[in-house]
This record gives C-alpha cells, sequence and structure tokens, in this order.
C-alpha cells in the first residue's frame, strides 16, 4: 500500500514510487501553506490540477493556478500557499537520489515543526 498521510495544511497521498522518482498528489487547505524548505538529495516539478495559489522560490513570489507548472531545482527554497477558496491540489514529480521526509529543511514553517 501507498502511503498516505494528513499533514497541519491539509494532506498527501504516494501514487508512484521507484529507485529513481516519488510522485504525489498534495492537497493543500484553503489559508494554509507548506513549510519554507529545501530538500539537498531530489528536484521537485508541481502540476497544478486544482485551485488557485502562490508559490515562492529563493524569495520570488509568483501566482498558480490549473495548468501552472513549476520546476523546483535541488537546493532551492520553496514553498506553495493557497490563496484560494477550494482546496489546492498539485502533482508532484520528485527526482534524484533520496525521496525521504527527513531530508526536508524547514527554514519556515507555520506549524513549528
Amino acid at each position: 500500500m501507498l502511503e498516505k498521510s494528513d499533514r497541519p495544511w491539509g494532506r498527501y497521498e504516494v501514487l508512484q514510487e521507484s529507485a529513481g522518482y516519488k510522485v504525489k498528489s498534495i492537497h493543500v487547505l484553503p489559508g494554509k501553506r507548506l513549510s519554507y524548505q529545501r530538500h539537498q538529495k531530489r528536484s521537485e516539478y508541481w502540476y497544478i490540477t486544482q485551485g488557485s495559489g502562490e508559490v515562492t522560490l529563493n524569495g520570488m513570489v509568483q501566482p498558480v493556478n490549473v495548468g501552472s507548472a513549476i520546476e523546483v531545482p535541488q537546493g532551492m527554497l520553496h514553498r506553495i500557499s493557497n490563496t484560494g477558496t477550494i482546496e489546492l491540489i498539485f502533482i508532484e514529480v520528485q527526482t534524484g537520489s533520496y525521496f525521504g521526509e527527513d531530508d526536508i529543511e524547514r527554514v519556515e514553517d507555520d506549524f513549528g515543526r
């Protein structure tokens, strides 16, 4: 069975996983945002499938909505926020050498993690 996890900002579900990649569906509740973070062992690619929000990449903020595609290179600070009134959903494709949750370096977090 693939992993599912509730988080203070919403939830995620692992859709597919292998030695070289991991694919997640990430659901962000209205008004919530993920921690401002970076990874040393993976890059991420996000494709927005529902809702709207803002993505911050190394301090630069840009709006996103359905159809937006965001590349997050390894080591780049990143965050996504749901600025809309419905759940923000995106597909995250991770590539790299390691995909564990302990490869998250949080710089800022609304939930004290």
